[in-house]
């Protein structure tokens, strides 16, 4: 009796919530049809398409997403990470001697704890002023926040002009921060940018006390959860601890405390993007100090990472962004394992939208079931994600799926027409 009972139940749980799927599925494709009758972006085609949007979201996740968190590895992958703490990284990378000829070998902890400039605060409040806001278009974070950064220094130009290059498919979810800089530097004309990784408060306060605004990848808590978002900072106050932000978002001129931005942007590995005028590259590269030639930068924020997870060994974001500049340095065994703790800790179901480390360690150790089973949980969740689908048809092209691999490339240019390395993927395996 009570297991018939149990098996009428479920019936009509699972009635239900198809019939509910149903009628978000028929919502979604009015919805659609209203947008494209609209044809140009007011203001009620935008709020149209992102209920489509929530739509779209709330149909794949009961159909397919399972977890609040990326999946665990599997049983034993990890069991080198006992060892990883103990590993010495500057023992590692005392003797290495880099590639190209004109870099200098890695420095050790020993040296850098000498030779690292401390950086003066230019004055103990900044607040820099003449942005011009604009709030985002759908999945727009990346061009609107580096509109509003470029606009700073007198560009003309909105966040569509920067989506026409980077994402002409509206539906694409994210814009990766080296395809921001490669907008500023092949279509900004007389504007110069660039990136680097492992950046703090203080880095924050002496750009910005510098009248330079930092562009900087943080998480973000919408009502959907986690997500990676991009924001200006453009001032601060270090008596009361509290940045300025532009956040296309959130709204202009917001005030975040110092402990906060810390905190999202550590899920970021601590990157930060810089826009200036091509004439103050010199003044912008002084300022970077130490900071200026790569791989030093990366590997002061390979020791910020091993410092936070030996502070906070549950930090999943710390073990990813110690794999993260672990992919820099070619250590891919080491990353691997950094990236399967991260994932035995709990990350984002949302992690790889954003940031695609776990592919680059995979991959290169011949981990390419892993990287075909994590593309496939994500793309599963949001089939908008050209980066998932070119890693896992890379994954397919050497486990011997080529027509696989062909199909996973032309998804990832139906996301993106302009994605160079789907392109290039077509022209090696063939169209």
């Amino acid at each position: 009796m009570h297991a018939k009972r149990h098996h009428r139940i479920s019936l009509v749980k699972r009635v239900m919530r198809i019939s509910r799927l149903g009628l978000l599925l028929v919502t979604a494709s009015i919805v659609a049809f209203v947008i494209g009758f609209y044809g140009q972006w007011d203001n009620g085609a935008v709020n149209l398409y992102w209920e489509w949007e929530k739509l779209q979201a709330v149909s794949r996740d009961m159909i397919f997403r399972r977890s609040e968190t990326l999946p665990p590895p599997v049983s034993g992958i990890h069991s080198a990470n006992e060892k990883l703490t103990e590993v010495s990284v500057e023992a590692s990378y005392e003797q290495r001697v880099l590639i190209a000829e004109d870099l200098p070998v890695v420095m050790t902890s020993t040296d850098k704890e000498t030779s690292m400039s401390v950086r003066p605060i230019a004055v103990p409040r900044q607040q820099l002023t003449g942005f011009e806001h604009e709030y985002q278009q759908p999945n727009n974070c990346g061009p609107a926040t580096l509109a509003i950064a470029m606009r700073y220094w007198g560009w003309k130009g909105t966040q569509a002009t920067i989506a026409e290059v980077l994402k002409p498919q509206l539906r694409d979810k994210n814009v990766r921060w080296d395809e921001l800089v490669y907008y500023v530097r092949t279509h900004a004309g007389w504007l110069d940018a660039l990136f680097r990784v492992g950046g703090d408060v203080d880095t924050l306060e002496h750009f910005v006390g510098n009248g330079f605004p930092v562009i900087i990848e943080t998480g973000y808590e919408l009502d959907t959860g986690w997500v990676g978002h991009y924001l200006v900072v453009s001032g601060y106050d270090s008596h009361s601890r509290v940045f300025t932000i532009q956040d296309v978002t959130g709204g202009p001129n917001r005030d975040v405390s110092y402990e906060e931005i810390s905190a999202l942007w550590n899920q970021f590995n601590g990157l930060y993007i810089l826009v200036f005028p091509i004439e103050k590259r010199a003044e912008v590269l002084g300022l970077l100090g130490d900071d200026e030639n790569l791989d030093d930068n990366r590997y002061s924020a390979l020791l910020r990472a091993r410092a936070d997870i030996e502070a906070e060994p549950e930090n999943a974001f710390a073990w990813f962004a110690y794999g993260s500049n672990m992919n820099y340095f070619d250590r891919y065994s080491e990353a691997a394992a950094a990236f399967d703790q991260a994932r035995e800790i709990g990350l984002p179901w949302r992690m790889l939208f954003y940031q695609f480390g776990p592919y680059v360690a995979y991959f290169n150790v011949g981990r390419y079931q892993d990287v075909v089973d994590l593309a496939t949980v994500t793309l599963r969740a949001r089939p908008v994600l050209e980066e998932s689908y070119v890693w896992r048809g890379w994954a397919l092209y050497m486990l011997g799926d080529t027509d696989g691999a062909r199909g996973d490339f032309r998804s990832a240019l139906g996301v993106n027409p302009n994605f160079i390395d789907a392109i290039t993927a077509l022209d090696v395996v063939g169209e």
